[in-house]
């Protein structure tokens, strides 16, 4: 935002605040006044303004809210906005828990639920760029600023890429950072009742103002400790959670060795068998072997019947039983390993700041402006995985010396539990700005900056070797005396089948064999050049007719370079990758009118139009123009209507075109729910319509699945893909009375992406294909093969893709109201989005509707009480996340497990999070003390079943894992700020 004086700013705050309900009322006595003094240049505009000539729809948020709410952070504030609060966001958790663009610790924001690389961000109203790790950076990181050097937000809730340019497709985040004088120190502390999740920030500002410019300098230091899965009950267990359709009482299977529901997490330990026996076998269908490590399984399952007659029977060293075949053994299955409770599900996240900004006027005409960002994070996860191999047992085929006591017409797969799987992420941000501005004439003024970002990002990840394992897939002896065949180093025999090395316990030797460390960079430089001229062009009967042009110069580039291990396509289940490298240049001309129609006539107190419209040049895919109408109203005094329909542009990402070509090889149990899908459809592990499906691709019920792995293809899309176009429809009303401090603004929206960019994962792309009504026309089913010999899955194509369209339309509602209460001033403040549709058609004939499904409720909306009494201001706020369920896509509210029909949870009730907190300002001390309790009733996240639901909901422990629910339960905060003359 450019002001030009503090009434301009003041009328700036006036005019965004009252687009979504506030301060418009508290202005109207002085708006004649303000028009003839100062006018303005908001967000989503190169025009200077009036307060009645804006027709965007647009919020803004106080970093004092974020404050008195217990924030500590931008990304944490912003994501808690009903914009976006109504859809999945990038958070550290979440970017842990799942590959998201951007890294491990990043964190971004996604209005209306379009993507983080379809939100502009702004510093000051100019385009901010990309920070993260990994191939997949395009979206501005929000660690990189913080939150005390903020004075507001403005959210755009409208596409704006005719202003703006590429991503500005859901709308704009323009952050406005402080500008006052004098020094301050503040420090802030959060303390959960429980362990985990604590943050400390400790921040120091100086700014001055001298006759010709000013300065500020803010430092930040911002910790927040890990939160590990065994800090919280509700993450610690994944309980299956399932109920007797008629009764409705709980039917989970209860743990002999606990007494309560069992923990059904991630499977450690065991020995998956393919066995080759005919009728009456011993080894039960789909049955795992678990060694019996307390020695007490025999009191609860039967072990492996013996025949010495049956040369086909498994035979086993002692203390192995059969597991997960049925109810009794499903509830002695290993599935709760200690390294689940260390694995941390928030991650420990470290950031240092510099920020600089000032101006000096270098003549009365001409002002010189620069801003300088700096800032360096740290996270660091710690996590566990299972690793395994394919081995003959003693004497099946050709047999191997090393499966001793292993006996039968088996083949095995030991499956090990390892903690070596930490992360660690280290992402240097810089960012630089200088311009000019000042006046041609008394009513037009020009501008010309230069913005320069590059970050540069280690990731240190924890491998397992490839040619460690693979070598010696089905081996026939001892690998003594060999070598690897990508590393070259000499082999060892790993004790596959030794319980101890299952369970977790690794001897150094194997270590140092098996496991190994490798760090990638990614740099991301964005720079680009930006010049306009803005002012009047002549007067009409209703006022002057505006006008702006201008012209943009941007470019990009990434170079992701993988580790060493990575890049050799030695890393064990992660996929083998190239170097991403690849730059873009984009050249913008805009234009755009003000034009006032109407002024001071019956019904027309004020009717303006604004226009706008841009012709874009991108290298990597060619041109578009794209433009933007708005008509704003102001029908009397109470009462304004603002109008709007816009298109926007947005050519590929970098690393939608550059990602390096990848092959990846997944195993066939990880994708493939056709595997054995008989036993899985009656333990509840895949519902009907999958069994159906696979029935209908001509596989037995005990289909074994066929080669070790599918092979995974990935890669950028340059020359294939399109470039995605949209179009945003908003239309609003507000109501500002005069016989009240208050005000109401409703608005619809309705925002279409068409041709818009994908990756749909290989996993999902099988599972959809199955779990389809259209099935076998689902077009999704074209994406893979299964082998027509022994029908196993092969070469998944997951590249990007353009899918067909997606879609988002709904109401923002809000109301501001103000007034004096007893000896103080009560404000009560209440935004909702309502969420009507959110829809996406991968191809034309298959639509997703997830709308009210877990992570897209149909209702998000908060309320706010504020009440201000002399130097105390007492503060309550209540976050609503609206009600979810996905029985609709799920197919119904039941799976049968282990024969019986069970009824699963797969909705999550309406949650309130409350905060409270109380301020007080200590004016001989220039002190400003904040207390606070956030989650203050210690709401937990959903529970929701975690049998049979095949992968249809998020779930870590027994809770709902989504970006809108606390994971930290209740915590007290302080935070204090001390100003200094």
């Amino acid at each position: 935002m450019r002001t030009r004086t503090p009434v301009a700013s003041a009328i700036s705050l006036a005019l965004a605040a009252g687009s979504m309900g506030f301060g418009a009322h508290a202005l109207a006595q002085d708006e004649d006044e303000a028009r003839d003094v100062e006018e303005v240049v908001v967000t989503g505009s190169r025009i200077r303004k009036d307060t009645f000539t804006a027709s965007e729809p647009m919020d803004v948020v106080l970093t004092q809210e974020a404050y008195v709410q217990g924030f500590s952070s931008i990304g944490g504030f912003l994501q808690t906005t009903t914009v976006a609060a109504g859809s999945p966001q990038v958070t550290a958790a979440t970017s842990t828990a799942f590959v998201q663009n951007g890294g491990i610790g990043a964190q971004t924001l996604s209005l209306r639920g379009l993507g983080a690389n379809r939100t502009l961000t702004l510093i000051n109203g100019r385009r901010a760029g990309p920070a993260g790790t990994r191939g997949a950076v395009s979206s501005f990181d929000l660690n990189v600023l913080p939150l005390v050097a903020v004075e507001r937000i403005e959210i755009l809730k409208d596409g704006a890429s005719s202003i703006y340019g590429s991503d500005a497709v859901a709308g704009v985040v323009n952050i406005i950072t402080k500008k006052e004088d004098g020094a301050s120190f503040d420090a802030y502390l959060s303390q959960p009742v429980e362990t985990g999740g604590e943050e400390v920030r400790l921040s120091a500002s100086f700014g001055k103002s001298f006759e010709r410019g000013n300065f500020r300098i803010t430092a930040d230091f911002h910790n927040e400790s890990e939160l590990k899965k065994g800090d919280r009950d509700y993450f610690r267990c994944g309980e299956q959670y399932i109920f007797d359709p008629d009764t409705g009482e709980r039917v989970d299977v209860i743990d002999p060795r606990t007494g309560r529901p069992h923990c059904t997490d991630l499977l450690w330990g065991h020995v998956w068998i393919y066995d080759y026996q005919g009728p009456g076998g011993n080894v039960p269908r789909g049955s795992l072997a678990q060694y019996d490590y307390d020695g007490d399984l025999g009191q609860y399952i039967p072990g492996y019947a013996v025949d010495p007659n049956n040369p086909d029977f498994m035979v086993t060293p002692p203390g192995w039983f059969p597991v997960r075949y049925d109810r009794a053994s499903d509830a002695v299955s290993n599935a709760d390993h200690p390294f689940q409770d260390a694995s941390y599900l928030q991650p420990e996240v470290e950031k240092l700041t510099l920020f600089i900004d000032g101006e000096y006027e270098l003549t009365d005409n001409l002002t010189l402006y620069s801003e300088v960002l700096l800032n360096r994070r740290k996270t660091s996860v710690e996590s566990y995985r299972q690793f395994w191999t394919y081995m003959y047992n003693e004497n099946f085929f050709a047999g191997n010396p090393l499966s001793a006591g292993w006996r039968g017409a088996q083949w095995l797969s030991p499956t090990p539990i390892t903690d070596h799987n930490s992360s660690l992420i280290e992402v240097d941000y810089q960012r630089y700005v200088a311009g000019l501005r000042g006046g041609l004439t008394e009513t037009w003024d020009w501008e010309v900056s230069y913005q320069y970002s590059r970050s540069d990002g280690d990731y240190h990840d924890d491998q397992i070797f490839f040619d460690a394992i693979a070598d010696q897939w089905f081996a026939t002896g001892s690998c003594v005396g060999t070598v690897t065949s990508i590393r070259g180093v000499p082999c060892v025999d790993v004790p596959w089948l030794d319980p101890e090395f299952l369970r977790g316990n690794v001897s150094p030797e194997v270590r140092e064999f098996l496991f190994g460390r490798e760090t990638g960079n990614t740099e991301y430089t964005q720079w680009s050049v930006e010049g306009f001229v803005t002012g009047e062009l002549f007067q009409l009967p209703a006022g002057p007719l505006s006008a702006a042009v201008g012209v943009h110069y941007q470019f990009d580039e990434i170079e992701d370079v993988p580790g060493e291990i990575t890049l050799a396509g030695n890393a064990w289940g992660t996929s083998s990758a190239g170097i991403t490298k690849g730059d873009d240049h984009t050249v913008a001309y805009f234009a755009e009118l003000q034009m006032p129609l109407l002024r001071d006539k019956p019904g027309f107190e004020h009717l303006s139009l604004n226009a706008s419209g841009r012709y874009t040049d991108v290298d990597s895919y060619g041109s578009d123009t794209t433009y933007k109408v708005g008509l704003n109203w102001q029908i009397v005094d109470a009462l304004r209507l603002r109008l709007n329909q816009g298109t926007s542009f947005r050519s590929p990402a970098l690393f939608e075109l550059y990602l390096a070509d990848q092959t990846s090889f997944v195993s066939q149990r990880a994708v493939d729910p056709c595997i054995r899908w008989g036993e899985a459809l009656a333990a509840g592990n895949i519902s009907q319509r999958i069994a159906d499906n696979c029935q209908a691709e001509g596989l037995a019920p005990d289909f074994a699945g066929g080669t070790i792995t599918a092979t995974v293809i990935t890669g950028g899309g340059l020359g294939v893909l399109e470039a995605e176009t949209s179009t945003s429809r908003t239309a609003g009303i507000i109501w500002t009375p005069a016989f009240a401090d208050l005000s109401l603004s409703v608005d619809y929206f309705d925002i279409e992406v068409k041709d818009e960019v994908d990756q749909l994962g290989a996993g999902r792309i099988v599972f959809e294909c199955y779990n389809s009504d259209f099935y076998p026309n689902d077009p999704l089913c074209n994406l893979f093969e299964r082998d027509p010999l022994i029908g196993g899955i092969d070469n998944i194509r997951d590249s990007f893709i353009n899918i067909a369209t997606q879609r988002n339309r709904g109401w923002d509602v809000s109301l501001l109201y103000r007034t004096e209460l007893g000896p103080g001033n009560l404000t009560l403040e209440t935004q909702h989005t309502f969420q009507t549709e959110d829809t996406k058609a991968y191809f034309e004939d298959t639509v997703q509707d997830t709308n009210g499904e877990l992570g897209q409720p149909e209702w998000v909306g908060r309320v706010n009480a504020t009440y201000d009494w002399r130097d105390w201001s007492f503060f309550w706020a209540a976050n609503i996340i609206g009600e979810t369920d996905n029985y609709d896509s799920f197919g119904g509210n039941t799976v049968t497990y282990r024969g019986e029909t069970v009824r699963v949870v797969l909705d999550a009730e309406r949650v309130i999070y409350h905060s409270f907190s109380v301020s007080r300002y200590f004016e001989d001390w220039g002190l400003n003390a904040i207390v606070g309790v956030a989650n203050a009733f210690d709401k937990e996240p959903p529970q929701l079943s975690t049998v049979g639901t095949g992968g249809e909901v998020n779930v870590e422990g027994r809770s709902a894992f989504y970006s809108q629910y606390d994971w930290l339960g209740r915590r007290f905060f302080v935070n204090f700020t001390k100003a200094f003359e």
